[in-house]
């Protein structure tokens, strides 16, 4: 997912290097969304493994 927010960040730099400037706020839009997503995503599993870890540890 971070992979597609990246090159989507990309084509939204390069759509408005070229005055595309519709593309360019379109595809910066979807990278926001994506990024949001992974860093929700990432969030919850760093979570889960913290508790996973401590039920295996005992602690």
């Amino acid at each position: 997912m971070l992979k597609w927010a990246l090159i989507f960040a990309v084509v939204a730099v390069v759509a408005g290097v070229f005055g595309f400037t519709g593309v360019a706020g379109a595809a910066a839009g979807i990278a926001q969304v994506l990024f949001g997503l992974f860093v929700i995503g990432f969030i919850v599993f760093l979570a889960l493994g913290l508790m996973a870890g401590r039920k295996l540890t005992g602690r």
